[in-house]
């Protein structure tokens, strides 16, 4: 199975991720949902996937989310899932995918749990910061 990341290149974590599978399991197959879009399929299957619900994906800083009420307790999942489509920001990112399992990889560290690297193994982010797989 190749490796998937939903990615925005705009976003920090979204690169550190991509430069962290590229470092320890080679090139992944790369969509940048913000040109491409979702469909509600994509989206239903990737959240069952990684056991998130739309609410727990929704991106809320650096997004439309609070001024499209989307973050009133009282918004349902679909009504989410209909911003979702129609503004791609709104879901929080990256979300990678491998044979390990589906994960919304925030922080970039996540990303470890997911692929095969050996304990200790470390990586030094684009700020600097140094990182260890657990």
């Amino acid at each position: 199975m190749s490796i998937v990341i939903h990615h925005n290149p705009g976003c920090g974590t979204s690169r550190n991720v991509l430069e962290i599978i590229r470092a320890f399991a080679g090139e992944p197959v790369i969509v940048e949902y913000l040109k491409t879009g979702w469909t509600r399929g994509q989206l239903q299957a990737l959240f069952a996937a990684a056991g998130l619900t739309p609410r727990e994906a929704l991106r809320v800083s650096k997004s439309p989310a609070e001024e499209l009420g989307l973050t009133d307790p009282g918004v349902s999942d679909d009504a989410i899932l209909d911003a979702m489509l129609e503004h791609p920001v709104l879901v929080n990112r990256p979300i990678v995918c491998t044979a390990k399992g589906v994960a919304l990889c925030r922080p970039s560290e996540a990303v470890f749990a997911l692929l095969d690297v050996a304990p200790g193994a470390t990586y030094t982010k684009e700020d600097g910061e140094v990182i260890t797989a657990p």
